[in-house]
C-alpha cells in the first residue's frame, strides 16, 4: 500500500484532536514532526485530502503527497524504522 506524507498548518485556535483522529483512523500512521505525518493507505491523495478537510478550517492549510522513492531525515517523532519500512 501508499504511503502519504500529511503536511498541515492550522491557522486559528481550534479544536484539533478531531484531525489526529482522523489521520491515526487510517490505522498505520507515524506523527513525523510536530504538523507533519504518515499514513498508509490503498486511498489515493485527494480521497486523504478530502477527508482530513473535514477536520479544518478553510483557511487552514493541507498538503498530502504519496511518498517517493528516496527519503532522509534527522531527530523526527517516530521511529525510524516505522520509515523505513513504510515510505
Amino acid at each position: 500500500m501508499p504511503c502519504y506524507i500529511i503536511s498541515h498548518e492550522v491557522m486559528k485556535d481550534r479544536e484539533y484532536e478531531p484531525f489526529r483522529q482522523a489521520i491515526k483512523a487510517y490505522g498505520t500512521w507515524a506523527r513525523i514532526t510536530y504538523s507533519t505525518w504518515a499514513v498508509v493507505t490503498d486511498e489515493s491523495a485527494k480521497q486523504v485530502r478530502d477527508n482530513l478537510l473535514k477536520h479544518l478550517g478553510s483557511d487552514d492549510r493541507l498538503f498530502v503527497v504519496k511518498s517517493g522513492v528516496e527519503s532522509a531525515w534527522h531527530n523526527v517523532r517516530c521511529k525510524n524504522e516505522w520509515l523505513k519500512k513504510n515510505l
